[in-house]
């Protein structure tokens, strides 16, 4: 089989080429330009969410500093709570004795002093 293909070579097949190499550039330039464009709203829409997945994990860290601080304050104001209570209690006389004799072995003439662990006061 030979190849019997003529081309034609005329003035219309001629601005028929250059049209369609100037609608291809047309195109071209047109998906360039809407590249460009996806390319920015893809940008201003990334910049944002980073913007605010980073607040979105700030705020959890200071949910959980919080809840720190909140167990933190309520450790503190029982310890406080004890201490004024055992500071009341410092002002009976008596329990001050009983103190004294518990935790640092004072004792009276002739007495003899046993320990008993579970029993000393604080």
């Amino acid at each position: 089989m030979s190849k019997n293909i003529v081309q034609m070579n005329n003035s219309f097949i001629q601005n028929e080429h250059q049209r369609r190499r100037h609608l291809m550039k047309e195109r071209q330039k047109r998906n360039r330009f809407m590249g460009w464009v996806l390319i920015l709203m893809i940008l201003l829409f990334i910049l944002p969410t980073y913007n605010l997945a980073q607040s979105y994990d700030q705020l959890l860290q200071r949910r959980q500093q919080l809840t720190e601080l909140k167990e933190q304050y309520q450790t503190l104001s029982d310890e406080k709570d004890k201490e004024s209570a055992f500071a009341a209690k410092l002002k009976d006389e008596d329990y001050v004795a009983k103190y004294a004799r518990a935790k640092y072995y004072y004792s009276k003439k002739r007495e003899a002093i046993y320990t008993i662990p579970d029993l000393l006061p604080r």
